[in-house]
């Protein structure tokens, strides 16, 4: 294995064992209990399908995952980014720490049937995401345009501008059912707001500095959710 690429492959594998291990460790210890199946069959659903996706694409798509490991607020360059993704990842710990809390103090029950649906629908959220991976190799974390960069309209990006916040709001919003809780869905609006705002700022940036977008944007006409917005 060449040297540029074990360094990406060792940066993914610590940054993915320290994600599983800081999602074990806010579904389990604010629970106080490791009797907590929705816990461990969500934690066992996300786990098993970031695994997959990185393995698929350390193979197939190294740029891909060496674009992704830019991460936080301080990589972005616009003040509005930046903003963005605090809300983001503080709001993702709550999904995660209100039902785990919920879990210990009894606040609400969720039919342990709408907790498994939950669970597929997350799993589908997560494919969204590997799908749009495959179709745009330039997908980052941040907001940016790198070299050789092109419009991608083909696939998920044919149907709307932004199929990856698609899929991940997807996977969010079921998040805190699929953990047994209805209000851990509190924690979803202020990230569903940030995305929003998100999107915004980065369309006016890829407007600008992305060759095609105006006529992309033109082309395909919602971002998010097709009809709709």
């Amino acid at each position: 294995m060449d040297k540029p690429r074990l360094s990406v492959t060792k940066q993914a594998v610590i940054g993915l064992a320290a994600l599983a291990i800081l999602l074990w460790v806010v579904l389990f210890v604010p629970a106080w209990t490791l009797n907590y199946w929705q816990a461990w069959i969500f934690w066992l659903v996300f786990v098993f399908c970031i695994l997959i996706i990185s393995g698929y694409f350390l193979q197939k798509d190294l740029t891909l995952i060496a674009g992704r490991l830019k991460v936080g607020a301080a990589a972005e360059q616009d003040s509005i980014q930046q903003l963005t993704q605090v809300v983001i990842s503080v709001f993702f710990i709550l999904l995660l720490l209100v039902p785990s809390l919920d879990h210990h103090f009894q606040w609400s029950t969720v039919p342990p049937t709408l907790s498994l649906v939950a669970d597929a629908l997350v799993g589908l959220g997560l494919l969204t995401i590997f799908l749009v991976f495959k179709e745009n190799t330039f997908t980052s974390v941040i907001v940016e345009v790198k070299e050789g960069q092109k419009v991608i309209s083909t696939g998920p990006y044919s149907k709307v501008r932004h199929p990856m916040y698609s899929g991940a709001l997807l996977m969010l919003l079921f998040i805190p059912l699929a953990l047994g809780s209805y209000w851990g869905l509190l924690a979803f609006l202020p990230i569903l707001a940030a995305i929003a705002v998100r999107i915004i700022a980065e369309e006016k940036f890829l407007a600008k500095d992305l060759q095609g977008y105006s006529e992309y944007c033109q082309k395909v006409r919602y971002r998010l959710i097709p009809y709709i917005w």
